[in-house]
């Protein structure tokens, strides 16, 4: 599977295809869900970005950030503001039925297997090895989404971003204390630097 070596269209290349119908919105998120075990982000990211390139990788990064603000699973706040973006409110319903839909019937389910057999030392060894790749799909699509920023050279940029790093990864800072902090710099420094090149 090439998660790192697929194309991405960058701004300014080939114009956008049409957007995403209602039905096109909920199979897209529908597929997403069923693909992403261990997450979905990894698999959101390459079907809007890669495959049906609704959005460039920037577009993505930003609107995926926007979704770390908002209450709730950053997936989930994704299905609804991409749905919105394109289709409005029905859009953003589309999109999240189709993500959260099928793997409430599947984990429904499973909960039910596991509730007689769950116990089973080879079921234990099995969940053991989809975690191993979730982790390792987890790396590769952060590392896909570093790549534009990394591509830009903005030492301000990198230097927030490694700064959250370590405050958050390393330091083990509170989440929403960190963002309180790192959100104004980012928007300061973002406004000070298009004051100056205009």
């Amino acid at each position: 599977m090439a998660l790192i070596d697929a194309p991405e269209r960058e701004a300014g290349d080939a114009a956008a295809p049409a957007a995403p119908g209602l039905g096109e919105l909920f199979v897209a998120f529908a597929k997403m869900s069923l693909a992403g075990f261990g997450g979905v982000l990894v698999w959101a990211r390459r079907a809007i970005v890669e495959q049906h390139r609704w959005m460039t990788a920037e577009e993505f990064n930003e609107t995926f950030a926007l979704c770390h603000f908002l209450p709730g699973p950053n997936i989930v706040n994704l299905s609804v503001v991409f749905g919105s973006r394109f289709r409005g409110i029905p859009g953003a319903i589309a999109a999240f039925a189709g993500l959260l839909g099928p793997p409430l019937l599947i984990v429904t389910l499973l909960a039910v297997l596991y509730a007689h057999y769950g116990e089973l030392d080879t079921l234990r060894r099995i969940l053991a090895g989809v975690s191993y790749a979730a982790i390792g799909l987890l790396f590769a699509v952060v590392f896909k989404m570093l790549m534009p920023l990394l591509r830009k050279r903005d030492p301000v940029a990198i230097g927030l971003l490694a700064a959250v790093f370590v405050a958050v990864g390393i330091l083990r800072l509170p989440m929403p204390w960190v963002l309180a902090v790192a959100v104004p710099l980012s928007i300061g420094a973002t406004y000070l630097l298009r004051r100056r090149t205009a």
